[in-house]
């Protein structure tokens, strides 16, 4: 398993600041430092770095992790010996660094506890007395507070690089839940439009192909009704295709209900319907479309009527047939229109008996403005 990605500029800052601050005290003679040993420990470091991120870019496994872990120390060890200045301490706060992002927490405040021992130990090795030195006594306690402070970076670092990949979790699957949702609308679309007019067509040829020897006047304006029926499915075709393009602009809903009429269909509009928005006004001519479709294609109704009503706080569409009665099973045709109402926040309810034709109400209250 890969470890999180380090802060990857972190360490060669720390590096470079050691580099100047090294040779400065080299170069004014405030120590007994060991310049190309120095300066060599602090290149094997920085190509250690560019070896690890060249080799492992999406994240070192723990096993190379703690490998590399073990050469730095070794190579800050090396690098603290050959500074007589002794700032090269400083290099040892990358220790619980690099560990909180490949073992965890409790290996990197581990690692930082015992950085912060060694160097009290370190201490006490070069003066026995360390601790009546003020000036000891502070760089300790800086150093304990760098080593704290490193851990606290490593943690938010952590932790955001966590959150950030929550995040693009979350972005994902926002996109593919709206990527179905958009399916499930074209879908119930598709359903919708194609579906009532082909099932129009349908119903206008059959009657055709009944009268043509019968009476050949009603035969023809079938013939053009189904003709005019087609027509308006290639309309909607194309009005569907532009909408996914542009804004798809206003909704006449008495307008489009109105054009469901025909001789077998009656339509009665009541109320404003300008006082609702698009998707309020569009389930309820998605459910008429629905109701009408599914009287003459499975109730074979010899009437329909359609009637809605507005009012300020909502919208009642009812649609009755004088067909053969609701059978109680829902086909994806019911199951979408179900769907369109209780996402607009109304209800569908319908009501049949054998042989006693059919209604359908869709109610559906009016959102108060936010």
């Amino acid at each position: 398993m890969a470890a999180a990605r380090p802060v990857t500029w972190v360490a060669p800052v720390l590096y470079a600041a050691v580099l100047v601050a090294g040779l400065h005290a080299w170069l004014f003679g405030l120590g007994a430092t060991q310049p190309v040993l120095f300066v060599g420990g602090l290149a094997a470091l920085t190509g250690l770095e560019l070896f690890e991120l060249r080799r492992f870019p999406a994240g070192t496994p723990r096993g190379p992790a703690a490998a590399l872990l073990c050469a730095r120390i070794a190579l800050f060890a090396g690098v603290a010996t050959a500074d007589g200045s002794g700032l090269s301490r400083a290099l040892f706060v990358l220790v619980p660094f690099t560990a909180y992002f490949a073992f965890g927490r409790t290996v990197a405040v581990a690692l930082a506890a015992a950085c912060a021992v060694l160097a009290g130990a370190a201490g006490v090795i070069a003066d026995p007395r360390w601790y009546a030195d003020v000036e000891r006594l502070s760089d300790l306690l800086m150093f304990t507070m760098s080593l704290i402070l490193t851990v606290t970076m490593a943690a938010v670092a952590v932790e955001e690089g966590r959150a950030r990949a929550r995040l693009t979790a979350s972005s994902e699957r926002i996109a593919e839940l709206s990527a179905e949702a958009e399916r499930t609308r074209l879908a119930r679309d598709i359903h919708d439009d194609l579906g009532h007019h082909l099932t129009a067509i349908i119903v206008l040829l059959e009657k055709a192909s009944a009268y043509r020897d019968l009476d050949a006047g009603v035969a023809d304006r079938a013939v053009a009704d189904a003709h005019g029926s087609a027509r308006r499915a290639l309309n909607d075709v194309r009005r569907s295709v532009r909408s996914l393009r542009e804004d798809a602009g206003p909704f006449r809903f008495s307008e489009a209900l109105r054009a469901l009429a025909s001789e077998t269909t009656s339509v009665t509009i009541t109320g404003q319907e300008d006082e609702h928005d698009r998707t309020l006004l569009m389930t309820l001519y998605r459910a008429a479309q629905e109701g009408v479709t599914n009287a003459r294609r499975h109730a074979r109704a010899r009437q329909v009527s359609v009637t809605a009503h507005f009012e300020p706080d909502g919208a009642r569409l009812v649609v009755t047939d004088d067909g053969r009665g609701y059978s109680g099973g829902e086909g994806f045709g019911l199951l979408g229109m179900r769907e369109r109402v209780e996402l607009a926040g109304g209800r569908l309810t319908i009501t049949s008996e054998p042989g006693g034709g059919t209604s359908l109400t869709v109610t559906i209250p009016t959102v108060p403005p936010s």
